[in-house]
């Protein structure tokens, strides 16, 4: 697999779409996005309405899933 684009996070741990990336997977504005896992990799498409119904879905029970200072210690260098 080639690596088409790449973007750096800021320290809100946000990341900008590259040009290339959004006009390969249709992306607008206001549109939403969908990561996939599957083995080892991430994955990034466009957000069906589907997937952005399980998010909802789940919002809630994800809330605090992963917040303490445990984690926050176990995953700073991501």
């Amino acid at each position: 697999m080639q690596t088409l684009s790449v973007s750096k996070l800021t320290i809100k741990s946000q990341a900008t779409i590259p040009n290339r990336v959004r006009q390969k997977l249709g992306l607008k504005p206001g549109d939403s996005v969908a990561f996939k896992f599957k083995d080892g990799h991430v994955y990034l498409q466009k957000a069906r309405p589907i997937d952005r119904t399980f998010a909802r879905a789940v919002e809630e029970t994800l809330k605090d899933e992963w917040h303490s200072a445990h984690d926050e210690k176990a995953y700073a260098d991501l």
